[in-house]
């Protein structure tokens, strides 16, 4: 801890924003973790039993998705789903809208990390160029050697500690919002491939109660 405070003491003015920044993206970062790990260890699981009750029965399909609404794909699904007597039209249009609903939740905090990893670096060269305006405004040629040489020493180490500190921050951001990019990315795919498979089991399921009907129709028309 007491390294830690002589390198923002040595970072200068910039350790402030930087400190609050890299505080910041540790919470958003934990949050994304947090979600990403329950979609990817839940989803696909849960899901596959929803497409697999879904072409026999519906409704226990949607009490499934019911159980399962803190998942993207159980969100967008059941708003599927829960319509009644829907054309397959219909759904293919229940999906899209749900799942632009659901884009923003997939996407949280890109913008705040986007941010941090702009502003980091560039906070980082403020301070490399407030540092080094102090060592020249200390600098005197005939007291090299004297006192002032200290508020010398104290200027470039601020100048490069802010570099650094900027530079530290700005990677670590980057790191984990290239991974959740990877994740949407992966997720908008999942979106696709099992979004077409619902639209897919629920023609199939139409198809078996048209051919329900029209078989008890003819069966009545014959005992009649």
């Amino acid at each position: 801890m007491q390294k830690l405070g002589e390198i923002l003491v040595a970072a200068g003015a910039v350790a402030v924003p930087l400190t609050l920044f890299s505080v910041l993206a540790i919470a958003l970062i934990v949050e994304r973790v947090v979600f990403w790990f329950r979609v990817n260890r839940r989803q696909t699981k849960a899901i596959r039993e929803v497409l697999d009750l879904y072409e026999f029965d519906p409704l226990l399909a949607v009490e499934k998705l019911k159980r399962n609404l803190d998942l993207p794909l159980g969100r967008i699904f059941l708003a599927a789903a829960s319509l009644d007597e829907a054309e397959p039209d219909e759904i293919a249009l229940a999906i899209d809208g749900a799942t632009q609903a659901e884009i923003p939740v997939l996407k949280r905090f890109n913008n705040i990390f986007d941010t941090i990893i702009t502003l980091s670096p560039l906070l980082g060269l403020l301070g490399t160029v407030l540092g080094l305006i102090q060592s020249f405004s200390s600098l005197n040629l005939g007291d090299v050697g004297g006192a002032k040489t200290t508020a010398v020493t104290s200027g470039i180490s601020e100048a490069l500690v802010s570099t650094a500190f900027g530079l530290v921050v700005a990677l670590f951001t980057l790191f984990f919002a290239n991974t959740f990019r990877g994740f949407y990315l992966r997720q908008i795919a999942l979106i696709q491939e099992y979004s077409a498979e619902l639209e897919l089991r629920h023609r199939r399921y139409l198809k078996k109660m048209q051919t329900k009907q029209t078989g008890g129709a003819t069966y009545a028309q014959a005992n009649h």
